[in-house]
């Protein structure tokens, strides 16, 4: 008789959803932190750095998806719409509070060489505290994810399932690309909008910049669910051998 305990699949199965749970939430939590904080040359694109982890998210909700259900994966997305405010909340206590010792130390203050103005509007000029730069930049990042994660992710969960509904088990490649590629461009679009509108109608950037930030951002996007294709085939079949679905 061999001694080794039989395998929990529950408990498998459990690692396996808030691995990908955890993913999910981490690469949403990056976008919100890091946003626009910087602009990077990616091949011939230019991305907000925010926007790097971001596909991620809809890998894990297509997985969730295909492995445990529709149910999970509008759990799984409510959460991190709940996430959202959380990120808010700590936001806005930070800025509410008053500063240790009535105000910041030294190293916590900026001397801005000229006045700035940031994608939101908000204007700077001579000392300003760097939280309070953090604040303006991450809080209106976060409201304009909110709208767009909603519509993005909603659409993605239902639409994965409305193809998985005809296709079966076959054809992952379809409806992971097909749902993906529209909902990364809902997202894109209303992203966009919130994060550069102001920026655009203020004169800081051009309709040509707008239009390369939208456009590189979803090419950034479609790019990286086009190859991801294989990795979910991977991980769909070596998942379920691992949690015992196969």
């Amino acid at each position: 008789m061999s001694d080794r305990a039989p395998i929990d699949y529950t408990e498998r199965r459990e690692r396996v959803f808030i691995v990908l749970a955890g993913v999910f939430l981490c690469a949403m939590t990056l976008l919100n932190v890091l946003g626009i904080s910087r602009f990077i040359q990616f091949g011939p694109l230019q991305l907000a750095i925010g926007v790097l982890p971001y596909p991620l998210t809809f890998l894990c909700t297509d997985l969730i998806s295909e492995i445990y259900g529709r149910r999970r994966a509008t759990f799984l997305v409510y959460t991190g719409f709940g996430l959202n405010f959380f990120i808010l909340a700590v936001m806005w206590l930070g800025m509410a509070a008053s500063p240790a010792d009535g105000q910041p130390p030294s190293w916590q203050v900026l001397s801005l060489a000229e006045p700035i103005r940031l994608a939101n509007g908000a204007y700077f000029e001579g000392e300003v505290e760097l939280f309070r730069i953090l604040y303006e930049n991450t809080s209106g990042i976060v409201i304009g994810s909110m709208v767009a994660y909603m519509f993005a992710q909603y659409w993605d969960v239902r639409i994965f399932h409305f193809i998985k509904s005809f296709t079966g088990e076959k054809h992952l490649w379809f409806r992971n690309n097909l749902s993906t590629m529209s909902s990364q461009l809902i997202d894109t679009a209303v992203i966009s909008s919130f994060t550069f509108g102001v920026a655009l109608f203020a004169g800081d950037i051009t309709f040509t910049q707008f239009l390369i930030y939208l456009g590189s951002g979803y090419a950034f996007k479609v790019t990286v669910a086009v190859l991801d294709t294989g990795p979910m085939y991977a991980a769909r079949h070596y998942l379920r051998r691992y949690i015992g679905e196969s």
